[in-house]
């Protein structure tokens, strides 16, 4: 009976994984804007509690101000502050780019590193931003828990979890590989448009079948 239910969940996960394929596409997208590999790891940093579209449009007159991680690792912090201040939390988002851009120019040639636990050494990077920065850049697998990933994961029944590591150690068993990095992409992109977390639209959502945290009632009302 256990082989069968695995069997069965094997399934289930198989299927939500093409339905988002077919609804959203296998090409990986990454919503922040950027040219180099640091601009990114600044753009992630300032995406903490800010949308995607503000930080583009804080980036932006960034860059250009300091185009190079030397430029931002020498910067008055009170110009970088004005410059990202309406990305939210802007003094210690300030602190931590500048810091950040140091250990890039004094430890590693001002070249982004690549494993996690080089990553992780540099300020304002968790793992949610270094697995950004590995599977973005360097196109290795990992999972990025981000808001979006850790509410609707949980509903699918994918973990139980609340903690984003232990979140991420979960998806690990249940995702396979080569759709660790397209996950994430997909569930902001699901979680944006169907699944909300004010208002969930169970009943115009594709893979309601297959979720058993969607509201019952309105897929019934909906069928």
């Amino acid at each position: 009976m256990p082989n069968n239910e695995n069997q069965g969940e094997k399934r289930r996960v198989e299927q939500i994984l093409a339905r988002l394929d077919e609804r959203y596409g296998t090409e990986k997208i990454c919503y922040l804007n950027y040219n180099e590999p640091w601009q990114l790891l600044v753009a992630v940093i300032l995406s903490a509690q800010c949308t995607d579209a503000r930080v583009n449009i804080v980036t932006g007159p960034l860059f250009k101000r300091y185009p190079t991680p030397r430029d931002l690792a020498e910067a008055d912090q009170k110009e970088v502050e004005e410059y990202i201040h309406s990305a939210g939390f802007y003094v210690t988002k300030a602190r931590n780019i500048i810091a950040c851009c140091r250990r890039l120019v004094d430890v590693y040639g001002g070249e982004v590193p690549k494993t996690l636990e080089e990553l992780v050494t540099l300020a304002g990077v968790g793992r949610k931003t270094a697995n950004v920065i590995r599977g973005n850049i360097y196109d290795d697998p990992s999972i990025v828990v981000d808001t979006h990933v850790k509410r609707i994961s949980g509903k699918l029944g994918f973990t139980k979890e609340k903690d984003p590591e232990k979140i991420e150690y979960d998806l690990m068993k249940v995702l396979p590989k080569d759709h660790w990095i397209l996950y994430n992409m997909h569930i902001i992109t699901l979680g944006r448009e169907i699944c909300t977390a004010r208002s969930p639209k169970c009943g115009q959502c594709f893979l309601k079948d297959l979720c058993p945290s969607g509201d019952k009632t309105e897929v019934a009302a909906d069928a």
